[in-house]
Order: C-alpha cells, then structure tokens, then sequence
C-alpha cells in the first residue's frame, strides 16, 4: 500500500542528527518529487502517493542522510530574488554572498547606467541579481569552468535577462581590455588545510571554487592586482572573504592603490566583504 504525504514527511526524523532545518529538508525533497509547493503538502496531507514518487523521495533523503546538500539533490535554489539551477560543478549560492549584491547597488546607486564584471560567477548568482535589479546595466560574467558557464547560461535564459553576457575565462585572461564601473566577485578563500573543508556541504562542492594557496588569499590577490587595468575612474571592487581575512584583504587593497577602502559585516556580524575605490592617477 502507498504511504501518504503525511508518512512520508514523517520521515524528517532520519535528519535530526544531521540537518538543523530536518523538517524543511524533508518537506523540499517530497515537493521536488511531487512537483508540488509546500502549501500543496499542508492542504492535503492524507493524499497517497506513488510507488515510483515514494522510492525516488527515500533514495533522495538517503542520499541526504549521507550529508548531500538539497540544493545539488533538487537542483535548484533561491538566490535574491532568483530561482537559480545549481549543479556540483559550481558553488551553491548562500544568503551571506547576497550582501555583495546589496552592496553593489549601494556603490553604483546613482548610476543610470553602469559596466560590471562578475568575476568566477558560478551559477551567475552575482551577475543575474544584477542584472535584475538594473536592467540599464551592462554585465558580464565568466567562470574559468566550462560547466560553470553552461550553468550560468541556462540560469540567464531561463530569467530571460539580456543585459547579461557570460563568458569563460580564468579571471581576467580572456576579458577584453574595458573599463567597469565595477567589478566583484566571490572568489576562492579557504585555506587548504582548513578543518571546515570537511563538515557540511563544502564536501560535496568543487574544491576548485572554495579553496586557494597562501592561506586562501591567492586568488584574491590576483584579483587585486589586476583590477585597476580594468576599472574606470572611481570605479569599485568588491570582493567575499573569509571571516578572518578582513585585514588582511584591506591591506592588500591598499597595497593595490585603492582608495575608500571598507569591509562591511554579514548577519552573523563576521567580516564578510571587502572593497575599495580606484582613483586614476591625475
């Protein structure tokens, strides 16, 4: 006999040692296999369901049991205001990278019209949040992983934004000599050796977008470096971090020429972004 919906959330008890949201885990697993919301759960709680739907929910919440973040086991997740597809090739979008976005439109708020680079973009999380926020702003986003780009590409068309380009590119190596009001980026920031590499969902995401030699600051010094080539006039960079590296990246900022330097907090009042101002020499 099938289980009903109601048995099946029941389930959630298989995730209270692992998941902290083991309820809602649950309840994202059944609504992707139902392809169902989560008010279609609440109404009809009794309804039965499949064998197919059932045997398709338990092998995804072992998989979970397992440690297997839900968005790489949906395939999707909420990003802004963006429903975004997400793959193992690439990061899953977090609520602390959505304060480089609110800061972005902060710095450029009094540009009609502005150039962006969304450096490593991933999903395009950045660039499409952007992009929907300012549909006067030119973006382009790149990725030096080819999947990574695919997915970004599915993502912008799936939210029909045409004020997006997406390009691969391994930083700023196959970006055109331009200048950008602003360029930001999420780059890779853990050290190697950092224990937290092996809790969590970072097990399962590509090691290629989380970690960096020198302490996890290698890639954003490259980045440092190399901005004021591609930054107009006051133009801005702004760059995710590592918890502990706020001064680390202020100091590099600064040793890059940059002006206004500042690093602002996330909601759990870490370190979280930094950034600084170009000025061209007069």
């Amino acid at each position: 006999m099938s289980s009903t919906i109601a048995e099946l959330l029941s389930q959630r008890n298989r995730l209270q040692a692992l998941s902290d949201t083991a309820a809602l885990d649950t309840e994202l697993l059944l609504c992707h296999c139902l392809q169902k919301n989560r008010s279609y759960l609440r109404c009809w709680p009794q309804v039965s369901v499949s064998n197919e739907i059932e045997q398709h929910f338990l092998s995804l919440l072992a998989r979970r049991e397992q440690g297997e973040p839900i968005a790489y086991l949906i395939g999707e997740r909420g990003f802004w205001s963006l429903d975004l597809q997400v793959s193992p090739a690439t990061l899953i979008p977090r609520p602390e990278t959505e304060l480089l976005v609110e800061k972005s439109l902060a710095l450029l708020s009094a540009y009609p019209r502005a150039n962006v680079l969304d450096l490593g973009t991933g999903t395009g999380a950045i660039a499409l949040a952007l992009a929907r926020e300012k549909s006067s702003w030119q973006v382009l986003a790149c990725d030096v992983e080819a999947q990574a780009v695919s997915l970004a590409e599915t993502n912008r068309r799936n939210l029909a934004l045409d004020n997006v380009v997406i390009i691969q590119s391994d930083w700023f190596k196959a970006i055109t000599k331009q200048c950008f009001d602003l360029i930001v980026s999420n780059p890779p920031y853990i050290d190697r050796e950092d224990p937290h590499l092996r809790i969590g969902d970072v097990r399962f995401e590509p090691r290629s977008a989380l970690v960096a030699d020198n302490k996890g600051l290698a890639d954003i010094e490259e980045i440092i470096v190399n901005a004021h080539a591609y930054l107009s006039d006051q133009g801005w960079l702004l760059l995710e971090h590592g918890y502990n590296q706020g001064e680390d990246v202020r100091d590099l900022l600064q040793q890059g020429g940059f002006n206004h330097i500042f690093t602002n907090q996330d909601f759990a009042s870490v370190d979280r972004i930094s950034g600084g101002q170009w000025r061209c020499a007069e």
